[in-house]
Formats: C-alpha cells, structure tokens, sequence
C-alpha cells in the first residue's frame, strides 16, 4: 500500500477547498387552498419562477377543495419527509392547521403563511399577505360614494364561517362604507341592518351564483353585492343577468386577477382591490433560500400592497383604471 505523502495530503485539502462539494439545492414546499382557482394557479407560477431563479427545487401541494384542512396536512407531511425546510401556505382552516405547523417548526422547518392568517397570526414563523381589511374598506368607500346617498340593500356573499380573510374583507367593506362593522382582528361577520342577506360561496362561480340566486329570492330589491372575490362576482352577476336585474345592482369584489379586472372593463364589477399573490410567492421563496443559506428566519408580517381598481373613478376615492389594473394583474409584470 502507498501511504499519501504529506504534500500530497496538503495538495489534495487545498484542491477540496477550491472546489468544495455542491450544496444541495434547498427544497421549498407551497401548499395552496386549491390547484384550480387562478389566484393560487397565480401564487405556483410566482413560486416556481423565483425557485427556479434562487437553484431551489419547489414541492407543490393543495387541498381538494377551499377548506379541506386534511389535504393540507397530508400535504405538509409528505413535503417534510421529501426534505423540505420551508414550507409555504394558505391556511385553508385557520384553527385546525396549526398542530401540524408546530410539527412541521419542531423539526426545523420554518412556515409561512401567503396570502391568509392563521388564527392566531403568530402559529406561523411569518405572513406575507395583502392587508385584506383594507382590501375591503377600499370596495365599501368606493361604493359608498358611487351610491351618492342612495338607500342601500345590500348582500354579501363571503367565503365561509370563521376564515380570517373572509371575516376582515366583509368587515372592511362594511367599514369602508360606514356602517356598523367589527374590527380587523374579529373574525365574526358583521351584519348592520342595511345587510339584508348574507351567504357562504366559497369563493367559487358557481357557488355564488346560487347563493345570489338565494339571495334574490328572500330580497329582490337588493341593489348593491359585496363579494369575497371576482370568481363569486362572476356568480353573482350570471345570477342578476338571469333576472334582469344585472344593470341596476353594483358588484364589488376582492383579487384583481386578469379575468376580474377583464370583468371590471365590461361593467359586471365596479370596483374591485386588487392584492398581488405572485409577489407574495415569490418572497416566500426568497426567504426560504435565504434561511436554507444563512439558517435566518423571516418573522412577522409584511404587507404586498393592495390597489383599488374601477372602470369609473368616483370623485374623493383614489383608484386606478383597468389599464393599471391589467398591466398589474396578480403582480404581472
């Protein structure tokens, strides 16, 4: 046997140091509510551009459908043991998701939350999110002043009982018009008596369709239509135009995403706050390479912006116009 001489040893330490083993590539997981509404469809294209960017190998994962907790959880296990260090989510049950995040912080994997809280915020290691309350006080002050006075019946079709971003965009509406709301930090759905119905769409066409179909019936002088998004807008309008009453009810919505701001354009919805879910993927990924790098961890919550977007701009209500809103859509650049 040939021992390594010294020299050699030292030769071979210095060549190791100017060409060290490549690092692994940080692996990243994304788990949205669904893998069918565009926003979060959005949210995957953002996350997948910036791992590609960053050298990050990104996992994917989503609930079947809005508020399938099990899914998720299923979902977030399986990224843990595919060697995910951070994990990315949109709680779809803010309360029930929680014992498998502090699972998941146990083992070292830092979790962010996009785009939705979980309840309480801090179960997460950081939000990245649109300040949804906001997002609805910009709706409800432009309606309020497209309405010029004029009594109102209003519904409102919202997500689904107890979701922190459901509660804090109806409630903002509803503040945003100067009624009587709750705060941002109560998730309990406000109902001043001007609310003449309130239904759950889950955020789907289809779904808020029948639920403004619903509404119709047990009120059909309703003249004004706040929706947690443009999907359940695009409901609510089929809903109106079936009973002829599409041209003398306002809609208002929440997203911003190309096909909204397309129905914005075509006069279905007034106005609707437009928040940006690529930009908040794309940060999560950001932050994941950083912490797979550095071992440092984001905390806190950070604000992606939210901009009001009409076809119409109302005197005294800052807004932006379509061509804004499409240059924009969902953080396109």
């Amino acid at each position: 046997m040939i021992k390594p001489t010294l020299a050699a040893a030292l030769t071979f330490a210095a060549l190791a140091a100017q060409f060290p083993a490549q690092a692994a590539e940080p692996v990243i997981g994304l788990i949205t509510k669904t893998e069918t509404n565009p926003f979060f469809v959005k949210m995957k294209e953002g996350a997948s551009a910036e791992a590609k960017a960053k050298g990050a190998k990104l996992l994917s994962g989503a609930g079947k459908t809005d508020g399938d907790n099990a899914g998720q959880v299923a979902a977030m296990e399986n990224m843990i043991a595919a060697g995910a260090k951070t994990i990315l989510i949109t709680p779809s049950d803010a309360k029930a998701i929680i014992p498998a995040i502090k699972k998941a912080q146990e083992k070292g994997v830092m979790v962010i939350a996009l785009d939705s809280p979980t309840d309480p915020q801090s179960a997460t290691d950081a939000l990245f999110a649109t300040d949804n309350y906001k997002a609805g006080v910009l709706i409800g002050e432009y309606a309020k002043a497209a309405m010029a006075g004029k009594p109102v019946k209003i519904a409102t079709l919202d997500l689904f009982p107890g979701h922190p971003v459901g509660a804090q965009r109806h409630n903002g509406f509803l503040q945003g018009f100067g009624l009587k709301s709750n705060d941002a930090k109560n998730n309990e759905l406000a109902r001043p008596a001007e609310v003449v119905c309130m239904a759950d769409s889950f955020g789907d066409r289809a779904k808020g369709q029948t639920a403004m179909e619903n509404c119709l019936q047990k009120n059909p002088d309703i003249n004004l239509v706040y929706t947690i998004n443009e999907p359940a807008a695009a409901g609510a309008f089929n809903a109106l135009q079936k009973s002829g009453k599409d041209k003398n009810v306002m809609i208002v919505s929440v997203d911003g995403g190309c096909d909204g701001i397309k129905d914005v354009t075509a006069g279905k919805i007034a106005a609707t706050s437009q928040q940006y879910p690529l930009k908040m993927a794309a940060m999560g990924v950001a932050a994941g390479v950083d912490y797979a790098t550095t071992g440092k961890k984001v905390s806190g919550y950070t604000d992606t912006g939210v901009t009001l977007i009409a076809a119409k701009p109302v005197a005294g209500i800052d807004s932006k116009d379509t061509k804004v809103g499409t240059d924009l859509c969902w953080g396109k650049k």
